[in-house]
């Protein structure tokens, strides 16, 4: 199992103009991480999304990487102003570039769910035969270019374990799956070693990300911190750090015969780095706990 890293992982490094596209690969090696993806593309102004996405594959190969996953936006209940047809039709263009990137998987989200003035039913079951709609009609497009698509447990709508099972079951096809998140699964205020339990048998691509969590009974405690559906506070934290149960949730990996990538995910108020640097360093101790040498 190699251990990777997303390039959302440097949020506040690209924000600050210290990283970007070209020069992530090359840190990722740095720091030791065995594979890289991609949370979409930042293309510069006045470039070209295709001939980035070029540019950026040479730094992928310079740096001797591969790209594992190739990670985007969608909503094909709202996205487009609600045209399912021109949303599928953008969701294919980064199929395109995740081609171009040479990435074998691409996560796709499916939707936030209904706008605040939706008239009418708004339940999963009442979104789903939209949302597999779109989602087939993607991976099948990516399946002739040998590209997996999925969708991930994010976006607090499509985001229960149940819900994002009866989605991939709906899809019925085998060229998609899951991005399991094990931190992702608590902004529903579900366990993470119940949800992989659930989730690990239609596994692509797995996010290594912790959490610190309290109780949303309890007062607000400030800035970095954000509620999950049910309310309780959450703040994102280096491997290790939080209360995600990531040695649990490995030995299910392990049970499960995962051995893709494993991708750490990071979103903590820490230095990028220095944040990255501490959470490969436990990650590592604990795949090694629980996979063995």
């Amino acid at each position: 199992m190699k251990l990777g890293v997303s390039s959302y992982s440097f949020y506040r490094y690209y924000g600050e103009g210290k990283l970007n596209d070209l020069t992530f690969p090359a840190k990722a090696k740095e720091l030791g991480f065995e594979a890289i993806e991609y949370a979409g593309l930042t293309v510069p102004e006045g470039e070209n999304a295709r001939e980035w996405a070029v540019k950026v594959r040479k730094a992928c190969d310079e740096a001797g990487f591969e790209v594992s996953n190739f990670t985007i936006g969608a909503d094909f209940l709202n996205g487009s102003d609600g045209n399912l047809d021109k949303e599928i039709a953008k969701v294919k263009e980064q199929v395109d570039l995740a081609e171009i990137l040479g990435a074998k998987g691409m996560r796709h989200d499916a939707t936030g769910g209904f706008k605040p003035d939706y008239k009418g039913p708004r339940s999963f079951a009442d979104a789903l035969p939209q949302l597999v709609v779109g989602c087939r009609a993607i991976t099948e497009y990516a399946a002739a270019k040998g590209i997996r698509t999925m969708v991930e447990n994010h976006g607090f709508f499509c985001q229960d374990s149940a819900r994002v099972e009866q989605l991939i079951c709906a899809v019925n096809h085998p060229n998609f799956g899951w991005l399991v998140d094990m931190g992702n699964i608590n902004c529903v205020d579900e366990n993470s070693a119940e949800a992989l339990g659930v989730a690990m048998q239609y596994a692509f691509h797995v996010h290594a990300k912790d959490f610190h969590m309290k109780d949303g009974n309890g007062p607000n405690p400030g800035e970095g911190w954000f509620q999950s559906r049910g309310g309780n506070y959450l703040r994102g934290a280096i491997i290790g750090h939080g209360n995600v149960p990531i040695q649990q949730c490995l030995r299910i990996m392990k049970r499960a015969n995962y051995d893709g990538v494993f991708s750490i995910e990071f979103e903590g108020m820490e230095d990028n780095e220095k944040g990255l640097t501490i959470g490969l360093a436990n990650l590592r101790r604990y795949v090694k706990e629980a996979y063995g040498d």
